[in-house]
């Protein structure tokens, strides 16, 4: 088979390879995503594109370093206008949450192969996100509970722990939430004969 290399530090990415019965290893890009998302926004790419990018480019990255099929994803979180970034504190994701409080906000999650420095494959999806009204007694709640944790996630809130209490209704696939939409992946991995169709 195929070495397969998660170009990611991300422990949940590398989860859900390891829970679909992908052997892998995980090499981080440690690339600078916030320059990248800059110049994609400076010349016009949508968010889409900008998850799109960013995979793309820790994709490449690796794959110039190592031998194997390389993987390379990134999210982002669209509210409104504007890209969303982690929040550097509570503050911060206090704030946060109340901009999100009773609104749509789309979570785009790209994805990225790579073979030998070059780009074999790319895909990306998105999931709508209706958040529910949210008191600021809840807030204030949820993040005594969730503590500095949430910051490590871009829009505070993991959808597989206390996150989920955030939202009314979600349109999109559950893997795209978690930041690596698994079925299109799998079924590249089919159709390269990495793994058994």
């Amino acid at each position: 088979m195929t070495q397969l290399i998660l170009a990611s530090a991300s422990a949940s990415r590398s989860a859900l390879l390891t829970g679909a019965g992908l052997s892998h290893t995980k090499i981080p890009a440690h690339l600078d995503e916030d320059a990248i998302k800059d110049e994609c926004l400076a010349r016009g790419h949508s968010p889409k594109s900008v998850a799109l990018k960013l995979a793309e480019a820790k994709a490449l990255h690796v794959s110039s370093r190592n031998a194997g099929l390389v993987l390379g994803g990134d999210q982002v979180l669209q509210l409104e206008n504007d890209l969303i970034s982690k929040s550097h504190d509570l503050d911060e994701a206090r704030a946060l949450l109340r901009r999100m409080s009773g609104k749509v906000h789309y979570l785009h999650a790209g994805m990225a192969l790579a073979e030998n420095g070059q780009i074999v494959w790319s895909n990306v999806e998105t999931a709508e996100m209706t958040v529910r009204p949210l008191s600021d007694a809840f807030i204030d709640t949820y993040l005594a509970q969730t503590g500095d944790k949430i910051l490590s996630s871009v829009g505070c809130y993991q959808l597989e722990s206390e996150g989920v209490h955030l939202f009314e209704a979600i349109r999109g696939d559950y893997f795209t939430v978690l930041g690596l939409p698994l079925l299109p992946l799998l079924a590249q991995l089919r159709n390269l004969k990495v793994i058994a169709a």
